[in-house]
């Protein structure tokens, strides 16, 4: 099992994992800080009221929930494409099973 860190296709995973983790993590990161600063620091331009009773706070803090949401569906996607098979076939060695994607998970 150790040797499979050696393995180029071990290193591909990897890569693949943090093509996508690493710069989706800082841009949420960032705009989660964004949110919290411009609570704490901007209350004037928080409070104001786009129409009715929802003012920009409100907006940012959904807009929070729908990012993050989005973010674990195109999480879900790439790793569906770029992430999961060659993890099944790196799996399938490592256990002996056939190399071969049957669709299920183990």
């Amino acid at each position: 099992m150790v040797a499979m860190h050696g393995d180029p296709r071990f290193d591909q995973l990897r890569r693949n994992l943090m093509r996508f983790v690493l710069p989706v993590s800082i841009g949420f990161l960032a705009w989660y800080l964004l949110y919290v600063l411009m609570s704490a620091y901007a209350r004037d331009v928080m409070s104001t009221v786009l129409f009715g009773d929802v003012n920009v706070a409100l907006v940012f803090g959904v807009l929070q929930f729908a990012s993050t949401f989005g973010i674990a569906i195109m999480y879900a996607r790439y790793a569906g494409r770029k992430v999961d098979p060659l993890a099944d076939d790196l799996r399938a060695e490592l256990t002996g099973a056939s190399a071969g994607r049957t669709g299920g998970r183990a």
